[in-house]
């Protein structure tokens, strides 16, 4: 049992870094700059941060590839919230030089085998 536990886990982050890694070709296409991916904090991971003209942009991806669970956007809960607030401001106060206003997105992705092009929702500023 603890091995197919491991194949799901393994399943989750191939589908994860397939997720974050499609998130950051479609945010380079509309003109962002990726800054940096996995950044790691004391609050948890922002899985990409961005520049959009003069804006820092944190993003967090949620990739399902069904919706049994919900939508990928429902993964985003008040303590999710939380982490994500808390991990962009200890980011900004490591890198000072990019004194500048900030948001945080949501991209949400639904990618379902049977589908060539997944569904990209892209909620921006979407926690306050």
């Amino acid at each position: 049992m603890d091995r197919l536990v491991a194949v799901a886990m393994n399943d989750k982050q191939i589908l994860g870094r397939w997720g974050e890694e499609f998130t950051a070709k479609y945010l380079s296409a509309r003109a962002y700059t990726i800054i940096e991916r996995n950044a790691r904090t004391p609050y948890g991971e922002i899985d990409i941060v961005a520049r959009q003209e003069d804006i820092i942009v944190f993003v967090e991806v949620k990739t399902r590839t069904s919706t049994a669970f919900g939508y990928p956007e429902e993964a985003i809960t008040a303590t999710k919230r939380e982490h994500m607030i808390q991990s962009a401001q200890a980011y900004l106060q490591n890198h000072p030089k990019l004194d500048t206003d900030w948001r945080i997105d949501v991209v949400a992705i639904q990618r379902k085998n049977s589908e060539k092009i997944p569904q990209i929702k892209h909620f921006e500023n979407a926690v306050n």
